[in-house]
């Protein structure tokens, strides 16, 4: 969202790139009309021991902590209703567009969900899922990360006089993708990657010293 006030910097946005699973082509920019004011984060460490209480294991890590994301995010249609001339499509259909983006990201396409049931009428035995797009929440050039949505919520608030909705809260919950979620050789798990070893360099970034913590050494 960009401020009112003059000379005040650009704010970049938040947002969603979908890729296709196998080559890795961009399909899709899902831009969040608004940046969200919070982001949330929780990261679960994946130690080898477990409960197990092994002493040889103790310290070790045996993969990426499991990382979970959730925002929430506004849509609004005010902006686009104020010069209804030039926002035709919003003033037809709200944001329902804009709602359709985000939730057919966890929609499999009508196509591939017809050849399966295609298949399923010549009494073929075994169907394949439908494989998803790659999703990347981008959140600035630091946080660029894959991520599978395990959960979308959608609260609508206001609606045109043919009920489409014209402002909306919406609830992502997203579940990092590390390099031992995705296969071998996966786009995903290079872009992963790099956003580990990124985390590692802004980490190196920030020094410290014993006597910040008030002792002058490890007894």
């Amino acid at each position: 969202m960009t401020s009112g006030f003059p000379g005040s910097p650009r704010t970049v946005r938040a947002g969603l790139v979908m890729l296709d699973a196998k080559s890795g082509a961009l399909q899709r920019v899902i831009v969040l009309q608004y940046t969200p004011d919070a982001l949330s984060r929780t990261l679960q460490a994946q130690g080898a021991s477990g409960d197990a209480g092994d002493r040889l294991d103790a310290l070790r890590l045996k993969a990426q902590p499991v990382e979970t994301i959730k925002i929430d995010a506004e849509i609004d249609a005010a902006d686009q209703l104020e010069t209804p001339d030039q926002h035709d499509r919003t003033v037809r259909l709200g944001i329902n567009p804009e709602l359709s983006t985000l939730e057919t990201a966890i929609f499999p396409r009508a196509d591939a969900v017809q050849a399966n049931i295609t298949l399923a009428g010549t009494g073929a035995l075994e169907i394949t899922p439908v494989q998803a797009p790659l999703a990347l929440f981008v959140w600035s050039e630091n946080r660029i990360v894959p991520v599978r949505i395990t959960d979308l919520s959608v609260t609508e608030e206001a609606f045109d006089p043919n009920l489409n909705p014209l402002r909306a809260k919406v609830s992502l919950s997203l579940r990092v993708l590390t390099v031992n979620d995705l296969p071998l050789g996966h786009r995903g798990a290079g872009i992963y990657l790099a956003y580990h070893r990124a985390r590692e360099q802004m980490a190196a970034a920030v020094p410290g010293a014993l006597t910040q913590l008030g002792i002058r050494r490890i007894p």
